[in-house]
């Protein structure tokens, strides 16, 4: 994976994508406007690497159907099978007596 040094960086790159995207659907800016309701110009300054509002780009992503990706972004740690494990309930557990040493175990043979 691609590390970024700045936001800059990142913006202009995921506008990249979701221009190449689109354009692979045969989707104009118009067509996401009205399957989104965000504007064109929103649409045309995300694929710029411009910065738009939060739910405005999920608006888009939504459009362009790939608002599943979403999670991947961050993901929900109670999937992870060691979340599970760590709150597993032990239930409740014998109380014992706590006493001194306990005789040595015998057969009942011994003399």
């Amino acid at each position: 994976m691609k590390k970024y040094t700045d936001s800059q960086t990142l913006l202009s790159d995921l506008g990249e994508r979701l221009k190449l995207y689109r354009v692979s659907l045969n989707l104009s800016q118009a067509d996401v406007e009205e399957k989104s309701g965000v504007s064109k110009r929103s649409v045309s300054r995300l694929e710029q690497g411009g910065g738009i509002q939060l739910d405005n780009f999920i608006k888009v992503l939504s459009a362009l159907g790939l608002e599943d990706n979403l999670s991947v972004l961050v993901p929900d740690v109670r999937e992870r099978p060691s979340y599970h494990l760590e709150r597993e309930d032990k239930g409740r557990r014998r109380a014992r007596k706590s006493g001194g040493k306990k005789p040595a175990f015998r057969w009942g043979d011994e003399e």
